[in-house]
């Protein structure tokens, strides 16, 4: 029986497995890089184990150091969590040899299905060979992994190489494996997969389809369980592959085998052989919790014949620190309070006062809703969303409840090309019009006081702010009544709360602030000086740092006087295990360059400079 869990991950994946682990009274150990020292997950463990380093291929990818740390901290057993080592059949094999148990698939199964390529052998598949023009669109895709990581879709043959080169730096990144393949690319086809879990004693659950197409970066952003709109006959013969693909195997415990569906008609894409992120729509649609599951099949238990019935509609929503509507760039800093209404399943790895790092995903949480139909469950997630508080960096959660709203998205006519069609209207700037004026006068409370003899009315101030990248200014005045605003009755204002009535209807904003980051109800505001220092002004055609992270690449020959045109690719910096292109803004000439690989650079770092020609 086990006794003792180290979870080889972090974050959100590991607070998870040590939740389940404390109520079935198992111990948990935590590992953790320098840079995750004060993580959420490792508050949470009964222990914890520091990997020296901050880099994922020197902490988290390095597999003897992992298992030396279980060994130490007197852990019995080994979970992988996803992503780093969970698809890695050496891994699992080291901890087998050290006489731990293993909370995954036998290391067969994951050499026959972790790597792409070889699942598609064993399913009769193959991917392309050399690329014609005839193949057109293709998908350049890493061997290992998931998460998007390692992915590229090509349009135009000449962009082949450049796209093998960049997926293979950010695979061997991510999952210190660099080999990728080349397969045909589906258009507009949905993303869907079904769970399995298998025992050692040849029991096999489907357990339901899920459904993952809203995706970006070819990672998903929204999934959903049962998928909406599939005909029976091709549930059934999803169900059907997917316990073929296991057997095929002789697969043991959690995994998802995942299609692309076109039409009536199913492409096998993967099997994943581990948990995945979404899994939570699966256990509330089943009522089963897998990681405890999990559990008892690496202690040897059989599953019964059949799997629970499924019930209702569960949905899932990934909160991210990023900005949407600006290549999807990760955002950093503090998280100064995060906090969602009851009602929702929150699973997280950051709670207030955590930092946001650029050493890995920017996930922040995944909240689940619940409910026995699926417009029920959607409106659910979407006004939690809404509702939930979260003060400190960008993050996608207007995106999620306008996804969440969409018409496309709730009468289940999405697919993968989602947001290639409606990111520009879905992060359409759209500020609550009072907050700057509730956050000026919550920071003019109390600090003006009138003498008893002032009979003449004070003059308007103002004040300026910044939302969605947008400059506002806003005019108040102090009166004798208190403070007043053009065509808004004023019914209180405090530090914490404002009250203001328009057109007879009155609103509570909640303003909270720290330094000049400002939030007032949903909206994320900042303070602007009222005359800018001239001395942080950039010439015209600088090239800025929109992350925290490292100089990965320069193109190929460029340097200063180079020729470039506009959109030409020019350096890629890596922030949060993903890649970022930096383009030319403009035709014209390189007439500086700043940085070189592997530079280290801040937020708004001056990387080059394009004069227009």
């Amino acid at each position: 029986m086990i006794t003792s869990v180290l979870v080889a991950n972090r974050g959100e994946i590991a607070c998870r497995i040590f939740r389940t682990c404390g109520e079935l009274g198992i111990r948990t150990v935590a590992v953790y890089s320098d840079a995750d020292a004060n993580a959420l997950h490792t508050r949470v463990a009964d222990a914890a184990v520091r990997l020296p380093g901050a880099a994922p291929s020197a902490t988290y990818l390095d597999g003897d150091l992992i298992v030396k740390a279980a060994i130490a901290s007197g852990a019995d057993a080994v979970h992988p969590g996803y992503g780093f080592l969970s698809e890695n059949a050496d891994f699992a094999r080291a901890v087998l040899d050290a006489g731990l148990v293993w909370i995954g698939p036998p290391p067969e199964a994951i050499e026959a299905m972790a790597s792409k390529t070889r699942a598609k052998e064993l399913m009769g598949l193959a991917p392309l060979g050399e690329v014609t023009e005839a193949d057109l669109p293709v998908l350049v895709k890493a061997a290992a992994g998931g998460g998007g990581r390692g992915m590229r879709i090509v349009r135009r043959l000449q962009d082949l190489s450049a796209a093998l080169e960049s997926a293979r730096s950010e695979a061997a990144s991510a999952f210190g494996d660099g080999e990728v393949f080349v397969e045909p690319y589906v258009e507009n086809g949905r993303h869907v997969e079904v769970q399995i879990l298998a025992d050692t004693h040849g029991t096999v659950w489907p357990l339901g389809t899920r459904d993952c197409s809203l995706q970006r970066r070819h990672q998903k952003v929204i999934e959903e369980s049962p998928a909406p709109g599939l005909s029976e006959q091709l549930t059934d013969e999803l169900l059907t592959l997917a316990v073929r693909a296991a057997r095929a195997v002789d697969y043991v415990g959690a995994g998802t085998v995942e299609f692309l569906v076109a039409g009536d008609k199913a492409h096998f894409l993967e099997m994943n052989t581990r948990l995945q992120v979404e899994h939570p729509v699966t256990e509330a649609v089943f009522g089963i919790d897998l990681v405890a599951e999990q559990l008892r099949v690496a202690e040897g238990h059989a599953l019964p014949d059949a799997p629970p019935h499924a019930r209702g509609h569960a949905v899932e929503a990934r909160l991210y620190a990023e900005d949407p509507a600006h290549d999807w760039a990760p955002q950093t800093g503090t998280l100064h309070r995060f906090a969602v209404p009851a009602g929702v399943r929150l699973d997280t790895g950051f709670t207030d006062g955590d930092e946001i790092g650029v050493h890995y995903d920017p996930m922040l949480a995944k909240l689940v809703a619940h409910a026995p139909t699926r417009a029920a469950a959607l409106r659910k997630l979407a006004g939690a969303l809404e509702r939930s508080t979260i003060h400190g960096p960008l993050t996608n959660r207007d995106l999620l409840v306008r996804s969440l709203r969409h018409e496309e998205f709730t009468t289940a006519r999405m697919d993968t090309g989602f947001y290639d069609r409606h990111l520009t209207d879905l992060t359409e700037p759209a500020p609550d019009p009072y907050a700057p004026l509730a956050a000026a006068l919550a920071d003019a409370h109390g600090r003006s006081r009138f003498g008893g003899f002032r009979n003449v009315p004070s003059q308007p101030q103002s004040k300026p702010y910044e939302t969605a990248g947008e400059g506002i200014e806003v005019h108040y005045r102090h009166t004798r009544a208190g403070l007043e605003a053009d065509g808004v009755r004023v019914v209180h204002a405090g530090a914490a709360l404002v009250v203001l009535e328009v057109d007879g209807v009155r609103r509570n904003f909640e303003v909270a602030r720290y330094g000049d980051e400002i939030h007032v109800n949903a909206t994320r505001l900042t303070a602007l000086p009222r005359f800018p220092d001239p001395t942080t002004q950039h010439a015209p055609g600088s090239l800025l740092a929109p992350m925290p992270g490292t100089v990965v690449r320069v193109a190929d020959g460029l340097t200063e006087g180079t020729a470039v045109e506009a959109g030409q690719p020019l350096l890629w910096l890596e922030a949060m295990k993903m890649e970022h292109k930096i383009t030319a803004p403009a035709t014209g000439t390189l007439s500086a360059l700043h940085v070189v690989p592997g530079q280290q650079v801040a937020v708004g770092s001056l990387l080059a400079v394009v004069q227009e020609t």
